[in-house]
């Protein structure tokens, strides 16, 4: 068991590199509960998290407490990324799945009494209109266009068309991971008016719509748009020549790739159930879990997490 803030180097190392829809896996087939310990609904964890670990928060109560997908979803009411790390150190949450922001938030605040360990990898994917001519960037070229160094399609291949780099509000993972993977050192320029949006669904449909044109550019949770379904009516963009996918993601070939993690305080007994669930979601039958709903588990990464 990796315990308290030793992981924060690693985590930074993780962010500098690197679907189907929801499962439809029968109760047979699908993980079991812990053998040794009965979860109940007074009893279970209180959980948050980043939006895009909503599915695997869900098929986890579901398998825990054998109840219908439907039955739990008062037990998985998450906030964005940053505001439920705040959550969590509040003690309005027990546990959390979730990107990286809260992680730095915990570290900056000097509490150091947290246990982090990652159980998938996501990835940072970009979108325009389904009738942009561009299919592929450079992250140099994202990075800029993010700038505002690269303004026209013209100059990375397309039309001849002003380009409108929408942005997600700061503290979302996706925002995190663009700063992180892409930008490094260099600043992003101002957003077009209203191209800053808090939530994903937002974004996408806005950028989709932007002035009836082909001009805008987006970014968020390749999860959220290819498996969550949230992308339709967008063209997701291959980076570097690799196409966003499970392969390009276990493989590293995809080059802006994220990990989410599941947070528990470090002094959580062994015997509490918020423990029982930390341990579970790491082990065989919560990664198991997480294939099964689309992720690209820790286990598949074959230890590169």
């Amino acid at each position: 068991m990796k315990r308290g803030f030793a992981l924060l180097a690693a985590a930074a190392a993780l962010l500098t590199g690197c679907g189907v829809r929801q499962s439809t896996t029968t109760a047979a087939a699908m993980p079991r509960m812990p053998e040794t310990y009965v979860f109940t609904r007074e009893a279970f964890p209180r959980l948050d998290g980043s939006a895009a670990a909503v599915p695997m928060a869900q098929a986890a109560a579901s398998v825990l407490l054998g109840e219908d997908r439907e039955a739990v979803t008062d037990l998985v009411q998450f906030h964005k990324t940053e505001r439920a790390y705040w959550e969590l150190l509040e003690g309005s949450a027990q546990v959390l799945l979730a990107a990286d922001p809260g992680i730095r938030i915990l570290a900056e605040k000097g509490d150091n009494n947290w246990e982090t360990a990652p159980f998938a990898m996501d990835a940072l994917a970009f979108f325009v209109n389904e009738s942009n001519g561009v299919d592929s960037l450079t992250i140099e070229e994202l990075r800029g266009i993010y700038a505002g160094e690269i303004t026209n399609w013209s100059q990375v291949g397309g039309a001849d068309l002003d380009i409108a780099a929408f942005q997600r509000s700061e503290g979302s993972g996706s925002q995190t991971a663009m700063e992180t993977l892409v930008m490094g050192d260099t600043p992003m320029m101002a957003p077009p008016a209203g191209g800053v949006h808090g939530e994903m669904g937002d974004l996408i449909r806005a950028a989709a719509s932007y002035e009836n044109s082909a001009g805008a550019i987006g970014y968020g949770s390749w999860y959220a748009l290819s498996v969550m379904g949230l992308g339709e009516g967008v063209k997701i963009l291959s980076v570097n020549g690799a196409a966003p996918d499970r392969d390009s993601i276990r493989t590293g070939q995809y080059p802006a790739c994220f990990p989410y993690y599941a947070v528990i305080s470090a002094e959580t007994p062994e015997e509490d159930p918020a423990r029982i669930f930390f341990d579970w979601i790491q082990g065989p039958e919560g990664q198991k879990l997480a294939e099964q709903e689309g992720y690209v588990s820790a286990e598949e990464m074959g230890g590169a997490l």
